[in-house]
């Protein structure tokens, strides 16, 4: 409560970059986006008459003829009236995926809302790149992202697109801490230890070639060895060692675990040969840790479920305050660059900034949860 009273007498500068989107037929919706517009001084708030995506998963994937007409019209129209806007955040109640989509995502018609958000104006703007992206089988199309490994921070103006993030969760409260989290995180810098957990049966790669970009004149894109993936959490150690963190690369054999609370996290979560489901429900995490976790369908959902792969809706509820998942196969150079993600957001980027600059595609499966605002290391 104090951190939000001091937050409140001296609001953050780029309170009017922000835009929230909320659903008026999700009561979840409304109190998210009312709780988080009082917390950071949002003024610019959209409201949307859509399908409520809380109530059951059904309802976290729109045909793109209801998301065009109900969601993307009414924001295109809020956009190109205020130029200012760098950040949308999008709330719980607003569906996760579009079926029918015009030549992006999995098979062409499926990436989710936030990153087909985050895309906005890429096909009309000069050098965009356009990706397909085959594995055995699996084929989709995306964006590369323009503003990947960028050394500036990040404005529409710029750069085209948008950074979209998502308050979301099992639950309104689990929303809610997000953002609670981040403002905490501001006040008391975090000082935990980062844990970065490879898969030792995927090998080791060389981190000195960490972070790999994609060719700039390639086209269509193939998965990602396993072993960079290994060796960009390599590259992350060093680099958090040398900023004086306290760090634990992890490269056995074992799944690593401990309730001890962590700074960032990245694994391959249940994609670990040694994945222990109990060890992963044990983490917890210290006000403004970021999270990554190498599974292809991490954010599937925000509802209670069983079965399948990890979700990072769990991570959230025991204590996150910023994760990336994917509510499709991403292929795995789709996973953020953890080397980028922590380097930005220990040099005083916002937690916006640091993820969308770790990652590879716009126009995809990716979402990301948290305040765009969160700035621990800022100032």
């Amino acid at each position: 409560m104090l951190a939000t009273l001091l937050f409140l007498a001296t609001p953050n500068a780029d309170s009017d970059r922000v835009l929230v989107v909320v659903n008026r037929n999700s009561p979840a919706s409304l109190a998210i986006g009312a709780d988080y517009c009082a917390k950071r001084g949002i003024k610019q708030r959209l409201e949307v008459a859509c399908q409520d995506s809380a109530l059951d998963a059904s309802k976290e994937t729109i045909p793109y003829a209801l998301y065009a007409e109900e969601i993307e019209n009414p924001l295109f129209a809020r956009l190109a009236a205020h130029p200012e806007i760098d950040f949308i955040v999008l709330t719980k109640g607003i569906p996760l995926r579009l079926d029918g989509a015009r030549g992006l995502g999995v098979d062409e018609r499926q990436p989710s809302v936030d990153s087909w958000i985050a895309a906005t104006g890429y096909r009309e703007l000069e050098g965009s790149t356009k990706l397909s992206l085959h594995y055995e089988g699996f084929h989709g199309s995306a964006y590369a992202n323009r503003y990947w490994n960028s050394s500036k921070r990040f404005s529409h103006h710029d750069c085209g697109g948008y950074l979209v993030t998502r308050l979301d969760g099992y639950s309104v409260a689990d929303a809610e801490a997000l953002v609670a989290r981040a403002l905490e995180a501001e006040q008391h810098r975090p000082k935990a230890e980062f844990l970065l957990d490879a898969c030792a049966a995927f090998g080791f790669g060389k981190p000195e070639r960490q972070p790999l970009s994609l060719a700039k004149d390639a086209h269509i894109v193939e998965e990602l060895p396993f072993e960079d993936f290994n060796a960009d959490m390599a590259a992350a150690a060093a680099l958090l060692e040398r900023g004086g963190q306290a760090v634990r690369f992890e490269k056995s054999a074992e799944f690593a675990g401990g309730s001890a609370p962590l700074a960032g996290y990245v694994s391959w979560g249940s994609n670990d040969r040694q994945f222990s489901a109990q060890k992963y429900h044990e983490l917890r995490f210290a006000p403004g840790a970021l999270v990554e976790t190498a599974v292809s369908t991490s954010a599937r959902t925000f509802l209670p479920t069983t079965g399948g792969q990890s979700l990072i809706a769990d991570l959230v509820h025991q204590g996150a305050t910023g994760a990336k998942g994917y509510c499709d196969e991403p292929l795995l150079q789709a996973i953020s660059s953890p080397s980028i993600l922590f380097e930005r957001y220990l040099r005083g980027w916002t937690l916006a900034e640091s993820y969308y600059a770790a990652a590879r595609f716009v126009g995809w499966e990716d979402i990301v949860l948290g305040d765009p605002l969160c700035r621990p290391f800022g100032g």
